[in-house]
């Protein structure tokens, strides 16, 4: 039986087609989602997230307990902000990437990946005893949460007039827009409260909006009602994919896997190896002084074929050499991209590839990351 949030129905009323996504009945698209992504690119659009994971750490060890389980430096958190963040196992294999806040002095909230709620719970709980403290307490708390997200250009035109006021806790702030990126606050919304945080994962300005079931049926309402003029629409999974793939962010069991490293995937920005140890450490950092033997690339198709799709072969110098991990075709570009894996040596931007796509390898090349930029 397929998990549901509580907009379904709301998914079904505005016509949206509903498709299985890590275990959740989500909708896929509701016109099209050339239209869905253009809208966000060019006004705004808003999503359904509520199927996505959330993690509450608490406790006097609770900085210590994350920062040696994440990659990333958690002490550089202070209350009210957040950071991108990976969860590796001792060879240096992500198990996830997330986002991690710090709503006060000992108190953090986790956003996981929906295919990986169960994963991530079961190995924190394992990673609890870690630092040898007992003051450590982590619950899955994705049961008292829904979430959407409120993406485009457009959005902090209007987003003031649906959560207005003053936030009361996490950053204190006199207004939503007066969150910067990576920022959070708790803010008072219909009789209850609701966090915001300037975050995303369309490489657009926007907002994701954490609360409980009917807080966030009525966030959704009030954001449609107020983003009509400005060309909001409601936007499903196809736009988000190729929205957060123009712009080169990672999805778990594409780009990220337990077999693969976070240098490997080009995030070595966010592994902190100056901090002292943390699960997967040693790996990590000898990678970061000898190099990978593959390397995540991005790519632009530069012969008319079809998109490129997850699995196609990549071809270099008349040889099969990886394989393409995320692939579509591209609604600002009008173009096919993607991202996969090569060796090394062929990582450069600029080095000819080929794509093999229903049996017939079709040239494309190796550019740099992100793959859309706004003009």
């Amino acid at each position: 039986m397929l998990k549901r949030t509580s907009l379904y129905e709301a998914h079904k009323k505005l016509g949206g087609k509903l498709i299985e996504f890590g275990g959740w009945e989500m909708p896929v698209q509701y016109t099209s989602i050339t239209d869905e992504h253009l809208a966000v690119r060019n006004a705004a659009g808003i999503f359904d997230i509520s199927h996505m994971g959330e993690v509450t750490v608490s406790g006097a060890g609770a900085t210590d307990y994350l920062n040696r389980t994440l990659t990333n430096d958690i002490r550089k958190l202070t209350p009210g902000l957040g950071q991108y963040t990976l969860m590796c196992n001792e060879r240096g294999g992500v198990i996830d990437d997330l986002y991690a806040y710090r709503l006060s002095g000992d108190v953090y909230l986790l956003i996981i990946n929906a295919s990986r709620i169960d994963d991530d719970i079961a190995w924190l709980h394992a990673q609890a005893g870690f630092t040898g403290r007992t003051e450590v307490s982590v619950s899955n708390a994705s049961h008292n949460y829904d979430a959407v997200a409120v993406q485009g250009p457009r959005v902090k035109e209007f987003i003031d007039g649906c959560i207005p006021g003053a936030s009361t806790s996490a950053l204190r702030v006199g207004k939503v827009t007066d969150l910067k990126k990576n920022e959070i606050g708790g803010f008072p919304f219909a009789g209850a409260s609701v966090l915001v945080s300037r975050t995303g994962y369309t490489g657009e300005d926007g907002f994701e909006i954490i609360g409980r079931e009917d807080s966030i049926a009525k966030v959704w309402d009030a954001l449609l009602e107020a983003g009509r003029p400005f060309g909001i629409k409601p936007c499903g999974l196809g736009a988000r994919d190729t929205l957060r793939t123009e712009v080169c962010y990672p999805l778990y069991g594409h780009e990220l896997d337990e077999r693969t490293t976070p240098i490997e995937a080009g995030l070595g920005f966010f592994v902190a190896l100056d901090k002292g140890e943390f699960n997967g450490r040693a790996v990590l950092a000898q990678q970061k002084v000898s190099g990978t033997a593959k390397k995540c690339v991005a790519f632009k198709m530069t012969d008319k074929s079809a998109p490129p799709r997850p699995h196609y072969p990549i071809w270099v110098n008349g040889a099969a050499v990886g394989e393409v991990v995320s692939g579509t075709q591209s609604p600002s570009l009008n173009n096919g991209i993607g991202m996969g894996y090569v060796p090394t040596e062929f990582a450069k931007a600029g080095t000819a590839i080929e794509i093999e796509i229903r049996g017939r390898r079709s040239s494309a090349v190796v550019v740099q990351k992100p793959i859309y930029r706004r003009p």
